[in-house]
């Protein structure tokens, strides 16, 4: 089972930024894509980022421009830069990794950690 350690959520105000953390760790594969998705209040979740294992990132439009997404294959760690952030970024956010086992792809998630943004 794939376990991950979240951390860098918090309150921010509009216009502020804040750095997201992941590391995976617990899968015998390789992790192809990594990355994390959110759910706002009353909302279903949604894509942010994610990034493959060769670096190809792919980002929601809207945090285009905002948003920055690393990986750090050998740590199997993902981090998220969000700046200039806005009210409508606030939600849940989960870090993601998708695993290829032999051939069959699986999608694990964290636990979550609360981003807000207001004055």
């Amino acid at each position: 089972q794939v376990q991950f350690v979240e951390s860098g959520g918090g309150l921010v105000q509009p216009g502020g930024s804040l750095r997201l953390s992941c590391a995976a760790s617990g899968s015998r594969f390789s992790i192809y894509a990594m990355g994390w998705y959110r759910q706002p209040p009353g909302k279903q979740r949604e894509l942010v980022a994610t990034i493959t294992s060769g670096g190809s990132p792919n980002y929601a439009d809207s945090v285009k421009g905002r948003f920055t997404i690393s990986r750090d294959n050998v740590k199997n760690t993902v981090d998220l830069q969000m700046n200039n952030l806005k009210p409508e970024d606030t939600a849940v956010y989960y870090c993601y990794a998708r695993i290829y086992e032999t051939l069959t792809p699986y999608n694990y998630w964290g636990q979550g950690t609360q981003v807000t943004v207001s004055s």
